[in-house]
C-alpha cells in the first residue's frame, strides 16, 4: 500500500476520481494516461495497483471498464494513517 511514487501520481488519481461528474462516471486507463500524458500501460499500472489495495473498483458495464474510488476503502485506510498506524 505504502509503494507510491514520489511524484503523487496514484494520490492526482484519487483527486480526479473523486472530483464531481468523474467521481459518478469514473475513468478509463484511456482517460487516465492522457490525464497524466503516459502511455497506457502505465496508467494501466498505476489503476492495477489502487484496484489491488481496494481504493478503486471497475465498472464494466457499459465498454472499457471505468475506475471509481472505493469511498468506504479510502475512509478504512485515512483511519488507520489517523490512529497512528
Amino acid at each position: 500500500m505504502l509503494r507510491t511514487p514520489v511524484d503523487g501520481t496514484r494520490l492526482r488519481i484519487l483527486t480526479w476520481l473523486r472530483e464531481p461528474g468523474t467521481a459518478e462516471t469514473g475513468l478509463t486507463a484511456d482517460d487516465v494516461a492522457t490525464r497524466l500524458r503516459v502511455p497506457r500501460p502505465v496508467a494501466l499500472t498505476h489503476l492495477r495497483l489502487l484496484t489491488a489495495l481496494g481504493m478503486l473498483r471497475t465498472d464494466h458495464s457499459a465498454g472499457p471498464p471505468a475506475y471509481r474510488c472505493d469511498e468506504a476503502r479510502i475512509a478504512e485506510v485515512a483511519e488507520v494513517f489517523e490512529q497512528g498506524w
